[in-house]
């Protein structure tokens, strides 16, 4: 097989991934992107795009359709607390939706895609070799059980004692959407994610302990229950997990780590694509620049773009994994300016 040069070789061909080469390309970078995956690519996700993600995907060109989310609503068994975005809406989007337009815009711009799986990787002074490919630059956009993490020797194994993993359950309902806010239903040991999608189709997505059992957790929720009942499921049950992901880096010499390969907390918030998107803005960046600090400068970029995040799903994650669990729905809506600042946080 010809051996293909490019400057940057994308492995992954999920939303960060197909991300990171519009991004490279739009930079007038040369790019290949390797995937096994038949397109579209699924995954069990919430599907709300908070309004940052909708903009940067504008940015790239990118205009996925789907309904417009206004805001959070979070519920428990007897009470509920909401926040509207301030300024601009998210976009609820079928995962297969949002990957067909993301692939559209890459196929516009010229975009080489490779059907294969990495298996070995060599970096050298000027680049790394996959397979075929020499790229002066690698980004690993393959996700939660990234193989170029492990590879490089960037996995950090999970930590022993307590087994606090978590999973993500998804299911698609034909449905009118009843509300065009994200919905969170809380449970003892769940939460249920509904989300709009599009005219008939709602979204909802549990993310549990492991074991979970989609519909016990959806028979907890009598309110839930109700809006469902007389609709009938669309598709299969789809899972992801566990979601607790961690590297002891994001770079190894030119190899990148982007998106969940680059270490993930939890769905709770729902950013993983506004952080991902981000990650691949920051990882073009910082290869455009000159001499040797450019992975030192990504590494920095990542910390500062990943920050909020991590540590507002870490402060909720550790408050849902504790005692306080009960209170996480009475305390939004007691203190409605400081959910309100969280959410709005997170939605730029």
């Amino acid at each position: 097989m010809t051996t293909v040069d490019v400057d940057v070789a994308v492995v992954g061909a999920g939303p960060i991934g197909l991300a990171a080469a519009i991004d490279a390309r739009l930079a007038g970078l040369s790019v290949v992107v390797i995937e096994p995956r038949s397109f579209p690519i699924d995954k069990a996700c919430g599907e709300g795009l908070m309004p940052g993600a909708v903009a940067a995907l504008a940015r790239l060109g990118v205009h996925p359709e789907g309904a417009a989310i206004a805001g959070f609503r979070y519920v428990d068994a007897t009470r509920s607390a909401e926040h509207r975005f301030a300024r601009a809406s998210g976009l609820g989007v079928r995962r297969t939706a949002l990957h067909d337009a993301l692939a559209a815009r890459g196929d516009e711009l010229g975009i080489e895609r490779i059907d294969a799986r990495v298996t070995e990787l060599v970096q050298h002074a000027e680049g790394v070799t996959v397979g075929d490919v020499r790229a002066s630059w690698l980004f690993a956009c393959d996700g939660l059980h990234s193989t170029v993490r492990r590879m490089v020797g960037l996995e950090r194994p999970a930590s022993g004692g307590v087994d606090r993993r978590r999973f993500g359950l998804r299911r698609h309902y034909a449905i009118e959407p009843w509300t065009d806010l994200v919905e969170v239903h809380w449970v003892a040991d769940a939460e249920a994610y509904v989300t709009p999608l599009a005219e008939g189709l709602v979204g909802v997505a549990v993310l549990g302990r492991p074991r979970t059992d989609f519909d016990e957790v959806l028979s907890q929720l009598p309110e839930l229950s109700d809006r469902l009942r007389g609709s009938h499921p669309v598709d299969s049950l789809r899972g992801a997990g566990p979601l607790r992901q961690r590297s002891t880096a994001r770079s190894a010499g030119r190899v990148l780590l982007l998106g969940d390969a680059s270490g993930y907390v939890d769905a709770l918030t729902g950013e993983g694509i506004r952080v991902g998107l981000a990650h691949a803005r920051a990882a073009v960046g910082a290869i455009g620049g000159e001499g040797a600090r450019q992975a030192a400068a990504y590494d920095r970029e990542w910390s500062r773009v990943s920050r909020d995040f991590r540590v507002i799903t870490s402060v909720l994650l550790a408050a849902a994994q504790s005692p306080l669990r009960p209170l996480i729905v009475p305390a939004a809506r007691a203190m409605p300016a400081l959910f309100g600042a969280a959410v709005e946080r997170l939605a730029r």
